[in-house]
């Protein structure tokens, strides 16, 4: 009797020791993260699909009407028509994609010459690490009035470049079309250069010391080991840092906007000066949900594409 009550016993712990299957670990796993699901949907997905149902219409506040029923004001695709034939649409587009591929590079490049001169010790290196990461701490608002004040005719930046050529200099950096969109970039890469130095001196620091150890006594210089080593192991962060001031120049828009309002006319206008302008003072939020949609399409297409690099990177043997 006791030899088939212990059986039964044994059995009994087999069936409550057993592992699950991954499909059962995988419903468990649905089930249990359903509600967070949720609630990312109707975040994510809300907002979305309010923003395409009233692109395809020309809703504005002042209608009269809730957006709810904006299909009253049903245009079909007009509004991304429009959009396709909008030449400052395009100009403020091409705005953008100067400022980013003049910013980042120069974000990275300084970024990463610093976090190389920061990996080593020397001395004061925490005062200067605090004094490197405090434009990066600044409201953008107020770098964007702090180099508004630093642009002007009679101030510093002119005062400095006068007792350098020996004569008064004068130059309208904010008022020039040609110039304002300079000192703008100069602004945005003072202010997220820290970043990109914090994200890269993140990776430097990764680094196997033990290899680059081997690699020294092998008898490669710093640039060598520079090349064959940190750089494949940096990989992956370099393509985050990239991708993360990519999307953000798109976004560029408080200290420019403090500093010359997308002027002088449409010089510095970019596309999140040119949507704000037209929601605010159009008023045509039909149109801005097209522009809108159109430039997340641009983003995502960024995002995944940094994805995927990131990914390839991952899978290819250090």
């Amino acid at each position: 009797m006791s030899a088939v009550t212990a059986t039964i016993s044994e059995d009994k712990m087999g069936a409550r020791t057993k592992p699950a299957t991954p499909d059962e670990g995988a419903r468990l796993g649905f089930r249990l993260t359903l509600p967070a699901q949720i609630l990312v949907l109707f975040i994510s997905a809300f907002p979305l699909l309010m923003q395409l149902y009233i692109s395809v219409t020309d809703w504005s506040p002042l209608s009269g009407i809730g957006w709810w029923n904006a299909w009253e004001m049903w245009n079909s695709f007009a509004n991304y028509t429009d959009l396709a034939a909008d030449a400052r649409f395009w100009s403020a587009l091409q705005r953008t994609a100067i400022v980013m591929l003049v910013c980042v590079p120069a974000e990275f490049l300084l970024g990463l010459a610093l976090a190389t001169l920061f990996a080593d010790d020397f001395p004061g290196k925490r005062i200067f690490y605090s004094i490197l990461l405090m434009p990066m701490m600044v409201v953008p608002a107020v770098a964007g009035y702090m180099f508004f004040m630093l642009f002007q005719s009679g101030g510093p930046v002119n005062d400095i470049l006068s007792r350098i050529v020996g004569t008064p200099v004068t130059i309208a950096w904010l008022s020039d079309p040609n110039l304002a969109l300079i000192a703008v970039m100069i602004a945005d890469i003072w202010q997220w250069t820290p970043l990109m130095f914090l994200i890269l001196l993140a990776g430097l620091v990764g680094v196997p010391e033990d290899q680059m150890k081997a690699a020294t006594l092998l008898g490669a210089n710093a640039w060598q080991r520079f090349i064959t080593i940190v750089l494949p192991k940096m990989k992956t962060i370099i393509i985050i840092a990239l991708a993360i001031r990519v999307i953000e120049n798109f976004k560029i828009f408080d200290t420019l906007y403090i500093m010359t309002g997308g002027g002088p006319g449409v010089a510095t206008e970019t596309i999140s000066v040119y949507i704000y302008k037209v929601t605010t003072q159009d008023l045509i939020w039909g149109y801005v949900a097209a522009i809108a949609l159109a430039i997340l399409i641009v983003l995502s297409i960024v995002a995944v594409y940094a994805m995927k690099r990131m990914t390839k990177a991952r899978e290819v043997p250090a």
